[in-house]
């Protein structure tokens, strides 16, 4: 599936966007652009659960805590190289994916989004619990951001917020490729084809349950990423990043952006992170107010943001 050349125009201005907000951005402004590539990553990935397989999960965060907390304990007790670090924590994100979604692939809708919800809290009560482990509800703290060595020769300096800017850059341009191509390849075109009928789906061959539980992996590897991005932002790991408020927050994003589309949850994430800037700085009760746009895009816009430019712009199908 080739790109049009609209669509190649629009990436390249993107990256040029975002690599200018690198090199000329002020601090707060890097800072939050870095905020919402990290969402951005956390909602493609649930997207592909969501928007593509049709699977509500309110259990993500457990996936987001177990990547933050896997870099924290790999950075603090075996090796505080960045990168190993985040492939330690998308490990520990996929291996509690693939437990859980052993569990839960069994069943679908209602019971399925609750068999998540159950399994998030238990994982946000052990971290909360186990202190002498985890830090309970400290977190872990102290975690330094060490140069990127190659091969031991030399070491790329991420300890400033501009040097970690370009790292983030890079996974997220690389998760939102591998996104976008597990979405237009055979298996995401199964995933869909379950969304709209899984019996159909089954009586053709496919295995529905191993293809549930495969896209649920891959999405909460991709929600481990996230959290161990953070956890290098922020030099912690919190328990609250279990809790099924976070859980919700790739939920909103989607539906905002536009469920069913690949920049959606990009859109969406954009959107997301500058509404809670603004408006928390006029009320605490920033989700009440986000509640109420929510609701208006919802009723108001079909197809959230992106079905609201593809309107304006001649019904581009850029968004799918």
């Amino acid at each position: 599936m080739k790109l049009k050349t609209g669509q190649l125009v629009g990436i390249a201005a993107l990256l040029l966007l975002l690599a200018g907000i690198g090199f000329l951005g002020g601090r707060f402004l890097v800072y939050l652009t870095m905020r919402v590539m990290i969402l951005g990553i956390f909602a493609l990935g649930y997207n592909l659960l969501l928007g593509r397989t049709g699977l509500l999960s309110f259990g993500h965060g457990a996936f987001y805590a177990a990547g933050a907390y896997g870099l924290g304990f790999f950075t603090q007790h075996l090796s505080s190289h960045p990168l190993l670090g985040l492939v330690a924590g998308v490990g520990v994100a996929m291996i509690l994916a693939l437990i859980i979604g052993f569990f839960c692939v069994r069943h679908t809708e209602i019971y399925f989004a609750m068999l998540t919800l159950a399994f998030g809290m238990m994982v946000f009560s052990l971290i909360w619990n186990a202190r002498e482990i985890t830090g309970g509800d400290d977190g872990l703290v102290g975690i330094v951001r060490e140069p990127i060595s190659l091969f031991g020769w030399f070491g790329i300096p991420i300890n400033g917020d501009t040097h970690f800017y370009f790292l983030v850059l890079a996974v997220f341009v690389l998760s939102a490729w591998a996104v976008h191509r597990i979405r237009i390849s055979p298996f995401g075109l199964s995933l869909a084809g379950i969304r709209e009928n899984s019996n159909r789906a089954e009586f053709a061959g496919l295995s529905v349950k191993n293809y549930r539980l495969a896209v649920f992996v891959i999405s909460g590897a991709f929600a481990g990423l996230a959290g161990a991005l953070e956890t290098l932002l922020e030099g912690n790991a919190r328990p609250f990043m279990a809790h099924w408020s976070h859980s919700a927050e790739p939920i909103l994003v989607s539906l905002l952006g536009g469920l069913p589309t690949f920049t959606g949850p990009l859109l969406g994430s954009v959107f997301f992170v500058a509404m809670r800037e603004v408006i928390q700085r006029f009320t605490e009760n920033w989700m009440l107010w986000f509640g109420v746009v929510l609701l208006i895009v919802i009723m108001g816009f079909r197809g959230g943001v992106v079905g609201v430019l593809q309107r304006l712009f001649g019904g581009s199908r850029a968004g799918h």
